[in-house]
């Protein structure tokens, strides 16, 4: 049998490797919308929502345009430890890519002039400005994972040179890079910094230059029934593509990487089982429930990211408990902390103007959390009870 493609999961997707939705209206609208502007933005979505693979789907087809700078901040807590590890970190980072681009030498070389030590934002003020020049093509940087060190003043200078330098290009006194694209979980617009001992905290102000990143990068109903559609090419289960497809929206609500978790479980453990002898039997209602009680019963990173997320923040574990177990009801008002984490986690979404749980996904494990919380909460409250009442409660619940 011919080797045919897999549904991923972790790290990038590989078109040539993985079953994929087909994201083509969303990679144009961000370059209509954003990079043909000139617009400076960050990329912000919760965990394993596809950001990484959005960037690269973006820089396959920029590069056509654009010199394209793909970078990444991850495990890079080292250039942050003064202006000068930033100025000479940053510059090491492009260098690399630069290496393997399509640009020459001299250009490279001019890249690679050493950073002042004395001056060294001052250093690499100026060699933006003169790689930009000398580009011959508008440059594009894009910066992956760049909320991992950004709760430190020497980020907060990174962001201030760059919004030094794109006002000026605006204005017509200089050259910078045409369009900037941060990608993380954070907005860093309005990322709360943590400074160092002693110092006030402060909104992160030199990223106001940044537009709204308002794309909806979820996947649809109709996408979803495209990458199974290649998939059925492949494999010929006899599955109602559309109404598979459906299904998996309907526990989903789009959320990338809870719908690549249910095809790959359904395709990889859910076919050929005791219960499931085959592909055709796999996908079936029947067999892609079975793969929504896999992913239910986890664990999986994105589980243990948001269980870690809402014990931090109790006025946000406060908000979802109360929706699941009380039937409150709150007003989906971004300025409220708890609503502004819950958006930014993506735990929460705006539905007809009220705070909603985002898929059932979520709130079927966000509901057994809360119900495991509070089954702990009673025991312990029960051992701290006199013998006497303890006993009486016991043999209540056994009556």
């Amino acid at each position: 049998m011919a080797k045919f493609k897999r549904f991923n999961t972790t790290g990038v997707c590989v078109p040539a490797l993985h079953y994929m939705v087909d994201t083509s209206d969303i990679i144009h609208q961000i370059i209509e919308e954003y990079i043909e502007h000139g617009e400076y933005f960050t990329m912000n979505r919760a965990r394993q929502f596809g950001k990484t693979t959005t960037l690269e789907q973006l820089y396959q087809k920029l590069k056509e345009q654009y010199l394209v700078l793909d970078i990444s901040f991850e495990a890079a807590d080292d250039c942050f430890v003064s202006l000068y590890t930033l100025a000479q970190g940053f510059t090491n980072k492009v260098a690399s890519v630069l290496d393997e681009s399509d640009v020459s030498e001299n250009l490279i070389q001019l890249w690679k002039e050493p950073i002042d030590k004395d001056l060294p934002l001052d250093s690499l003020n100026t060699k933006i400005t003169d790689f930009c020049r000398s580009c011959g093509k508008e440059v594009i940087l894009m910066v992956d994972e760049v909320d991992k060190s950004s709760d430190n003043q020497i980020f907060l200078s990174f962001l201030g040179l760059l919004r030094e330098k794109y006002l000026k290009q605006k204005l017509g006194k200089g050259f910078t890079f045409k369009s900037v694209i941060l990608a993380g979980v954070y907005d860093i617009k309005n990322l709360k910094l943590k400074m160092h001992s002693g110092e006030e905290s402060k909104y992160n102000s030199p990223w106001n230059i940044a537009a709204d990143f308002n794309v909806d990068m979820s996947f649809s109903a109709e996408g979803i029934a495209g990458m199974l559609q290649e998939y059925e090419e492949d494999y010929h289960t006899g599955m109602n593509i559309s109404s598979i497809a459906d299904q998996i929206y309907e526990y989903t609500n789009g959320y990338p990487y809870l719908v690549s978790y249910i095809c790959k479980k359904t395709d990889e453990e859910i076919a050929e089982s005791i219960s499931f002898p085959g592909r055709a039997l796999a996908w079936t209602k029947e067999g892609i429930l079975e793969a929504v009680k896999l992913l239910i019963k986890g664990p999986n990173p994105l589980y243990d990211d948001m269980i870690k997320h809402v014990a931090e923040h109790s006025d946000l574990y406060e908000m979802l408990n109360n929706i699941l177990f009380e039937g409150q009801e709150y007003a989906y008002y971004e300025y409220d902390k708890a609503v502004n984490i819950g958006k930014m986690f993506g735990f929460i979404v705006d539905k007809c103007g009220m705070v909603a749980v985002t898929n059932r996904i979520f709130e079927t494990q966000l509901y057994n959390y809360f119900l495991t919380e509070s089954l702990k909460k009673s025991s312990r409250q029960r051992e701290a009870l006199p013998e006497n009442a303890s006993t009486l409660i016991r043999r209540k619940i056994l009556e």
